[in-house]
Parts: structure tokens; C-alpha cells; sequence
């Protein structure tokens, strides 16, 4: 199931983009069965999954943005999701979320600046 999250975009119950998922957290719960438990999205979350050259590039590409290091990424619990179809909708609006300085930065001043942008559809 991991492997059918990442890299898709992350929807708030507005259908504002949030970002995307770039890696998944597992726990185990009581008895032992190891459970979905977050969706992290972030710079710093998708070099390490990337790794080599190319993730160290991006994590200090992003680093540029931020003054608190290291970037610490966005966490959604599962529990957040509602549905699961070519993105991940969630139950709460982008605004209760944390969002890292990059996602801020990269929203303000480009994403939110294209025609359309605002919205993923549904």
C-alpha cells in the first residue's frame, strides 16, 4: 500500500493541494501488526527516500528557503484521509496542517501564482 501513496498530491477537504506524499510511517499497534500510521511530505523527507547525489541536492536546494535546520517535514496522521483515488483527499483544511517555510515559500510565490492552481479537482 506504501507504494500506492507516494508522489501523490495531497488534497485538504477544500481541495486546496497541500503537497505530496513522500514517504509513509509504519508502527505496530498491540498485538504486534504493523499499521499505516503518517504520511510525511516534505524536501527533506524526499531526498532521503531519493537518496545518492541527486536527494542531497534537493534537501540543500530546499535548505536555501528555511532558517531552521534540519527541515523538519509535515506529518499527517492516517487517520486524516478519507479517500484514496489518483491523490489523497483529507478531512482537514491545509490551513490546520503544519506546513514547512519551503511549501510556504514555494505556494506564495509560484504554485498559487498559476491559473488554476488552487484547486485539484475532484
Amino acid at each position: 500500500m506504501s507504494r500506492e501513496l507516494l508522489d501523490r498530491q495531497l488534497v485538504d477537504v477544500d481541495g486546496r493541494l497541500v503537497g505530496k506524499v513522500d514517504d509513509v510511517e509504519f508502527a505496530l499497534d498491540a498485538d504486534g501488526t504493523p499499521y499505516l500510521r503518517t504520511l510525511l511530505s516534505g524536501p527533506g523527507v524526499l531526498g532521503a527516500r531519493v537518496g545518492g547525489r541527486l536527494g542531497r541536492m534537493l534537501v540543500l536546494a530546499a535548505e536555501r528557503f528555511v532558517t531552521d535546520r534540519p527541515m523538519a517535514p509535515l506529518h499527517i496522521p492516517y487517520e486524516l484521509v478519507t479517500r484514496i483515488d489518483s491523490a489523497v483527499w483529507l478531512r482537514v483544511r491545509a490551513g490546520d496542517l503544519a506546513t514547512s517555510p519551503v511549501e510556504e515559500w514555494l505556494r506564495r510565490n509560484l504554485i498559487d501564482r498559476i491559473p488554476g492552481a488552487g484547486r485539484a479537482g475532484g
